[in-house]
């Protein structure tokens, strides 16, 4: 018990993957359920606990309500890709859901087996959280400011926590932004 208590803290970072490296394993992805989660992770900056939780009456165009979040409001809203939510539509419409039928009834666990699978397709190790990561990266790299990152795709409450999701800036990219601003 003492071993725990006072074991060193590991500061670890997580590896950021690139845009084209979540598409190719996006699209790699053959069962559309499996693919849909991805995407709502990827994409819409969700969290695979609120992916699994939503049901067929929280989908409303590309507006997802998320009940009971995180934050301990009632409700929040995620805003997703409108080819997306056209798709996720059509899922939900061909297999005949409605009201609170859970559009993912799958379990945590086998949602986290499902991402490094499909990680492995393309040989990279990932985990859920490593899409939300990628959606809030991306997102800031594409020039979104970081307060519609932090407050509106990741749904945070304080601006520092978003900042620590979006990871270290390299060599090359540093040049890119210096360029696309002077040169």
């Amino acid at each position: 018990m003492l071993r725990k208590l006072f074991r060193a803290v590991k500061l670890g970072h997580w590896q950021i993957h690139e845009k084209e490296t979540i598409d190719e394993i996006i699209f790699r992805t053959t069962k559309m359920r499996n693919r849909l989660m991805l995407e709502l992770m990827a994409r819409g900056g969700m969290r695979v606990g609120e992916v699994l939780k939503l049901r067929a009456a929280d989908v409303d165009d590309q507006k997802l309500t998320i009940r009971n979040p995180k934050s301990g409001k009632v409700s929040e809203a995620v805003f997703i890709p409108k080819k997306l939510a056209d798709r996720l539509k059509d899922y939900i419409r061909a297999r005949g859901m409605e009201g609170e039928q859970r559009i993912f009834p799958i379990s945590y666990t086998a949602a986290r087996v499902m991402v490094r699978r499909a990680g492995a397709l393309v040989g990279v190790h990932l985990r859920p959280h490593d899409l939300r990561r990628h959606a809030a990266t991306y997102a800031s790299r594409s020039g979104v400011p970081v307060e519609i990152v932090s407050k509106v795709i990741l749904r945070h409450a304080n601006l520092s926590t978003t900042q620590r999701y979006l990871g270290k800036v390299s060599d090359v990219e540093a040049v890119r932004w210096i360029e696309n601003l002077y040169g």
